[in-house]
Formats: C-alpha cells, sequence, structure tokens
C-alpha cells in the first residue's frame, strides 16, 4: 500500500445528490442545486479562468435553478453561499493545484450557456454525468507534441526579440527538451516549484551544449550564446498574469492578488534557475547581435513568427488547432503591430504593448461571434507573446549580480509593459461587452 497521502481529498458530487432520481433539477433540493453551482465553478476555476468568468457561470446556473448564489473566489478556492426560500447552504472548495486547458474552458462554456434551457428537463444526477464527461475529457496532446510546439513558439519569438537563424535553432531544440521534461514531470503530479526549476534547467543546458557543440563543429560565434534566454520562454505564465490584472481591474482584489503572487512565484523560480545555470556554464545574457534587413521583410517575419508563436503556445494551453490558428491569426496581427509602433515611432513600450492588445481584445470580440468561442480563449494566448520575459530574466540576473542600476531598469521596463496588457483587454472589454462594462 501506498504511503503516499493526498493533501487534497477528491469530493464524490454522486454522493451529495444521492440515489438517482428523475426529478428535474429545478424542483431539487438546495443542497443539490448548490452542488451544481459549486461544481461548474470548481471546474471554471480548474482551468486557468479569472473569478469574473467562474462567477458568470455560476450565476448562470444559479438563475436557472432559482437561487442566488454569492461566492468569494481565489486562485484554488471557492466559497459559495447558495440561497432558497430563506434556507441558505455554504460550502468551501478547494483545488489541489492549477493550470490552463481553454478547450475544457470551451466546453464548460458551452454547458453553462445551455443549462437554463434543461433545467427543467435533465435531473442534478444527469448533469452531474454531464460534468463528469467534461472533466474526464483528456489531453489534446502528448509530451512529443507539447515540445515541438514549445519548440516552435520560442523558434518564433526568438526572432521577435531580435534574434537570427543561429538563435532561433537553438532555442527551438532547447525549449522542446525543456518542455518535454516539465510535461512529464506534471504528469508525475511533482509539485510547481520542482517542476519549473528542472524545466528550465534543461532548457538552458540542451541550448548551451549545442552552442559549444556548434562552436566547435561550425565555429559558430560568442555573440549568440545568450540566446539561451529565449529557450526558458515557454515558462513564462502568461495567462495568470493577464487574468489576475482583469481580475482587480473588476475588484475581484482576492482572485486577482493570488493570481499575480503565483505568476511572480514562477517567474522567481524560472529566472533565478536560469541565473544560476547560466553561471555554472559560464554564459550571460548578452545584447543579441543586432540584424540587418529590409524592413517590408522585417514585417512579414515578424507575422509569420508572431503566428507561430501564438499558435505554439495555444497549444501548451490545449486548444484545439482551429482555436489555436484563430488565436494565431489575431496574435499576428496585434503584436506585429506592437512591434512596427516601436520601430517607427516614439511611443514607449508600454503604450506600444497597450494598443497591441487593445486590438486582440478587439479582433477577438470581433471573432467571437463567427468562431463561437470564449474571447478569453483567443485573447490571452495572443498577446502571452507580448510578455516580456527576456527582460524579467535580465533584471533578476543583474541584481543577482549586484548590478541594481541595470537591474532595476529592465525590471521597469517589463513592469510598464506587464500592466499594459491586461489593462489593453480590459478596455477592449468595456468598449464591446455591455455586461462587462457594468459594475452589476
Amino acid at each position: 500500500m501506498s504511503k503516499f497521502r493526498k493533501q487534497h481529498m477528491s469530493i464524490d458530487w454522486h454522493e451529495i445528490v444521492g440515489e438517482e432520481s428523475y426529478e428535474p433539477a429545478v424542483n431539487a433540493t438546495l443542497k443539490e442545486k448548490s452542488s451544481l453551482v459549486e461544481r461548474v465553478g470548481m471546474m471554471m476555476l480548474s482551468v486557468g479562468t479569472g473569478a469574473w468568468r467562474v462567477r458568470a457561470s455560476m450565476n448562470k446556473i444559479a438563475r436557472a435553478l432559482g437561487i442566488v448564489c454569492n461566492a468569494d473566489i481565489g486562485l484554488l478556492t471557492i466559497e459559495c453561499t447558495c440561497i432558497e426560500n430563506g434556507e441558505t447552504h455554504t460550502n468551501e472548495i478547494t483545488l489541489s493545484t492549477t493550470g490552463v486547458n481553454t478547450d475544457k474552458l470551451n466546453e464548460l462554456e458551452h454547458f453553462a450557456d445551455g443549462f437554463a434551457e434543461r433545467a427543467g428537463k435533465y435531473s442534478v444526477l444527469q448533469f452531474h454525468r454531464i460534468l463528469d464527461k467534461i472533466a474526464e475529457i483528456p489531453p489534446n496532446y502528448k509530451a512529443f507534441n507539447l515540445a515541438l510546439a514549445s519548440g516552435l513558439a520560442c523558434c518564433g519569438f526568438t526572432f521577435l526579440l531580435g534574434g537570427g537563424p543561429v538563435e532561433m535553432i537553438l532555442a527551438f531544440f532547447g525549449a522542446a527538451v525543456g518542455m518535454f521534461v516539465r510535461k512529464k514531470l506534471l504528469e508525475r503530479h511533482i509539485t510547481l516549484l520542482a517542476n519549473v526549476s528542472a524545466a528550465v534547467a534543461a532548457a538552458c543546458v540542451t541550448y548551451i551544449i549545442l552552442f559549444r557543440l556548434s562552436q566547435y563543429l561550425f565555429n559558430v560565434s560568442e555573440v549568440h550564446q545568450s540566446g539561451y534566454i529565449c529557450s526558458m520562454l515557454f515558462v513564462i505564465p502568461g495567462f495568470p498574469l493577464i487574468t489576475g490584472g482583469i481580475d482587480l481591474a473588476k475588484l475581484d482584489l482576492r482572485s486577482g492578488l493570488e493570481r499575480l503572487t503565483y505568476a511572480l512565484l514562477i517567474i522567481l523560480m524560472a529566472t533565478v534557475t536560469g541565473w544560476v545555470t547560466a553561471l555554472l556554464l559560464n554564459s550571460y545574457p548578452a545584447d543579441l547581435p543586432e540584424l540587418v534587413m529590409n524592413p517590408v521583410l522585417k514585417m512579414v517575419i515578424r507575422l509569420i513568427c508572431s503566428f507561430c508563436g501564438v499558435y505554439g503556445f495555444s497549444f501548451l494551453f490545449n486548444s484545439k488547432r482551429k482555436m489555436a490558428v484563430t488565436a494565431g491569426l489575431i496574435g499576428m496581427i496585434a503584436n506585429t503591430l506592437r512591434l512596427e509602433l516601436i520601430d517607427f515611432t516614439n511611443i514607449p513600450a508600454g503604450v506600444a504593448a497597450f494598443i497591441g492588445a487593445f486590438t486582440a481584445g478587439l479582433l477577438a470580440s470581433a471573432m467571437k461571434t463567427k468562431a463561437g468561442y470564449p474571447r478569453i480563449t483567443l485573447t490571452v494566448p495572443s498577446i502571452v507573446i507580448m510578455v516580456p520575459g527576456m527582460f524579467l530574466y535580465k533584471g533578476i540576473y543583474y541584481l543577482g549580480a549586484y548590478d541594481i542600476a541595470n537591474g532595476g531598469m529592465w525590471l521597469t521596463k517589463a513592469f510598464l509593459i506587464i500592466i499594459s496588457l491586461p489593462l489593453g483587454l480590459i478596455f477592449a472589454r468595456i468598449f464591446t461587452d455591455n455586461n462587462f462594462r457594468k459594475s452589476s
């Protein structure tokens, strides 16, 4: 018998409902109705979406069942009270960990949207069986597929950060190995900081070993060694950074602060691991060699690399290929616009990031009507590529070397861009969504 004891016990939702009954859900007891509201909220939270969307889905279920729901939502917990005819039912639900799964998010959105018309026909137990099927949907991609997607994304990211063919090729292999290691550790439920540290170390070591080998075989210049930073950018927690900012804008302070703390933990662990690995292997984050090319050609390659970056990152969020392509097209336009504004105008990088995210939000709103995907499954993947992972790494690296001036400069640049990205999405949502625009 295994000595391993789970720290978070699972909930048997069928046990709460009891024996099978074909009584419509609208006629069920408050405890049974609450179980549906709570489970939908828990499943929405588990796929990485923010508190505003979790609460919106719980409210859809509650209204259809004729009850009132009040919920306090964090990163891993929901405290929920349901009220009906003077009776109350309070429960707290806790997740063991968090992640991002846009495919399940899409399925849960469709479930919540269609719940009202079925609440008078299906029993609570039947609804739980539908949720069982959604919960049991397997991941769309294996570790090898995610490794290739991560390599493709970081390869595109490398060019957008100023890298050339050498850095792009080496970053592809470094990121692929790093993501493969992380996926295998996640399958074994290895804790967050350990899997992030191992993945980043694997990516950096792979890049630097291949670089040294290419130096020996092809006499590659030493200036290309700093591209190892690009190989570790697949761990940058874009989803919690963006959704945390959105939650803060909706005054969901608990969820917003917890998400930002979670993202900060990953960033610190990744950057410190990269820094230590670089010191051990005698590498350093110098500026990438400048690429000289025709502006039109550069813009075309940026379009292609932006699409590849967003498309690859969407796989890491478990998006289906059609969803990934849609997000890729949005990110291709928004990110290239951002970079062109930086190159050809005096607009600061933070303002350009705001414009890029705002554009992505508007495009996602337009695509939502045609494609039918939730906005967040398109907007966040499309702007994750704008998160300044290299700036964050350089800031930590220089602080670790006691170069406070350079470290502070890079972290300040990163901070201004990071706060601009969710702001861009927020204002796009304010302009296009009446429900989001109003406080109640």
